[in-house]
């Protein structure tokens, strides 16, 4: 029998001339999908997907538009651009997040230069503080302790940490103005 009396078989649900329209029509049908989307794997795959819809979709075959095996052909031709056009597509989507996700981690390492930098300055300054002024200022900016706190923990009266803390951080501020 020919691949049109046996698609109009399959149309009906004939198994019989399913299982011989596939071993005629399937050597065909992989090999213009072959040419088309090149993967082996991925061939294999879409000639299954055709055969799969041939079986589904017998029913719409027309015999008056034209042969069985050209209308099987162009659904294989049209199922292997559309893996191929699906493949590009997603390999763009990958490149384009890689060079979105690649940018972040420039401006990543330049922050961490940058605050190196910064806290390298603010370590040279605090080091031109007398030590007294250094021990209050790193008490309250650094361990995130409050005057009165600070002036328990050094057993020294409130005003003297404050008068520390002033004269400390209007030398920071002199230092520091000097970074910008």
């Amino acid at each position: 029998m020919e691949a049109d009396e046996l698609l109009v078989l399959v149309a009906g649900g004939d198994q019989k001339a399913f299982e011989e329209l596939y071993g005629l029509v399937s050597g065909p049908v992989f090999g213009l999908v072959r040419r088309v989307v090149r993967d082996p794997a991925q061939t294999e795959e879409v000639a299954q997907e055709v055969l799969l819809e041939l079986w589904r979709s017998a029913a719409r075959f027309d015999p008056g538009r034209g042969s069985a095996l050209s209308w099987i052909l162009t659904l294989a031709h049209r199922r292997a651009v559309d893996r191929v056009r699906s493949a590009r597509a997603a390999t763009e989507r990958e490149q384009r997040e890689g060079r979105r996700a690649h940018h972040p981690a420039f401006d990543q390492v330049a922050e961490e230069v940058e605050a190196g930098l910064e806290r390298e300055w603010v370590r040279r300054c605090l080091d031109r503080l007398t030590s007294l002024q250094r021990q209050s200022v790193t008490l309250a900016y650094y361990d995130g302790y409050t005057y009165r706190e600070v002036a328990e923990r050094l057993s020294l009266p409130l005003g003297t940490v404050k008068t520390r803390m002033r004269d400390g951080l209007a030398r920071l501020r002199e230092c520091l103005g000097g970074a910008a």
